[in-house]
């Protein structure tokens, strides 16, 4: 005989399940790949946030009356792009979060141990807007501690073009935001960047000062999506965050042919300063038959003269991996976080294909290792060739 379950029972059988779910999700243990690493870092086994993390008072209105069937009232598409930094010793994830409407918004995501157990803050970020000319849509924050005190947070803000064509309703603009804070609750608007470039995207603020003023990383470009004669990796200056003037920008890592970053890149979070130079983390951005394709690749730059790059592996130094490469924009990895342990771990944190976050862990030893002695880029193929025959013969040698 069946039974009928009352309309009060349906819910509250319901919001015991969504509950259930979200929770065996947050607590879900994250463990290292089950496979032999390349020796230079090792991928986790799972996502450490995605857009189910996000919590349920977020998305659903708890209210029977109101709610009856307890469906899902503000959905959501994604959550990626992550910047990030230690706070009160907690690994903190600023998270680009896309809703079902498109519009990206950031939010705050706490873990104990940096690899799992992900957690939202209360509420999402408030970030001030500048009067006459709201952000659109604002993404992909660079957080920054910075020796002056404030911790910093460089994002793109993007707003629709005012000389689109009538009709045209995708043209935009995008520039640095830029914001401050003590507690990654209360934000201060500072002016966006001021540069002689179109537009702005990755732009990151160098951790401390130089020669008694900001530097800034840049990646200065003629069109919202197209770097047209723009593009590479820039930095100039600035003498006050207050108002935000790029003197002096210059490009120190351009585009190159036929190489991983011959269309575009851009540099990912703050460098990491040790004892042999400044880590750098950057993605590079190629053109395929199937579209554009992203990955991660790494350089050093001089410890007296950040102008100047030192060390450039070869190729790739993370690329998209089984379902990695699957999502709203496939075949992409991106990152624009990491965090540095005082013990040396490094924590890199990437999105893949604009849908979730990963981590992957390595050490500052192993990655000034690859950084300073994997050969560099010849940009040949007989080059390539002599490369792999020299390990060969030093391999034959040292079996000797």
């Amino acid at each position: 005989m069946m039974i009928m379950m009352n309309a009060k029972d349906v819910f509250l059988k319901r919001k015991k399940e969504l509950i259930e779910e979200h929770q065996t999700l947050i607590e879900k243990p994250n463990s290292p790949k089950n496979e032999v690493s390349n020796g230079i870092f090792t991928r986790y086994s799972n996502p450490v946030v995605t857009a189910k993390h996000i919590p349920l008072d977020w998305r659903y209105d708890f209210n029977e009356k109101e709610n009856p069937l307890l469906l899902e009232r503000i959905g959501y598409n994604a959550a990626f792009n992550a910047g990030a930094i230690q706070f009160n010793d907690k690994y903190i994830l600023c998270v680009r979060v896309e809703g079902n409407d498109r519009k990206s918004f950031f939010a705050i995501a706490e873990s104990e141990n940096g690899i799992d157990h992900f957690k939202f803050w209360e509420k999402p970020c408030v970030i001030p807007q500048i009067e006459g000319n709201p952000d659109t849509n604002a993404y992909d924050m660079r957080l920054v501690k910075h020796e002056d005190g404030w911790i910093y947070g460089i994002f793109c803000t993007e707003r629709k073009d005012p000389n689109a064509p009538k009709g045209d309703t995708s043209s935009a603009i995008a520039n640095a935001g830029i914001v401050r804070t003590k507690d990654l609750i209360h934000f201060e608007r500072l002016p966006d960047l001021v540069s002689n470039s179109g537009q702005q995207r990755n732009v990151v603020l160098h951790p401390e000062f130089v020669n008694g003023k900001y530097a800034i990383y840049t990646r200065p470009q003629d069109g919202f999506i197209d770097v047209g004669n723009g593009g590479g990796i820039g930095l100039g200056f600035i003498e006050d965050m207050t108002n935000p003037v790029v003197q002096d920008e210059k490009i120190i890592f351009g585009k190159n042919y036929h190489t991983i970053y011959e269309l575009k890149n851009g540099l990912g979070p703050a460098p990491i300063k040790t004892e042999k130079g400044w880590l750098h983390l950057a993605h590079g951005v190629r053109n395929t038959a199937a579209g554009l394709r992203y990955t991660l690749y790494m350089f050093m730059t001089d410890l007296e003269d950040i102008s100047k790059v030192t060390h450039v592996p070869a190729g790739h130094f993370m690329a998209p991996e089984d379902q990695e490469r699957i999502g709203d924009v496939s075949n992409v990895l991106f990152s624009n976080g990491w965090i540095a342990d005082q013990d040396g771990k490094v924590y890199i944190y990437y999105a893949s294909s604009d849908t979730r976050m990963h981590v992957a862990v390595s050490d500052i030893e192993r990655l000034v290792d690859y950084v300073t002695q994997t050969p560099e880029d010849d940009f040949t193929t007989y080059a390539s060739v002599q490369r792999i025959i020299k390990l060969i013969d030093k391999n034959k040698i040292s079996q000797l």
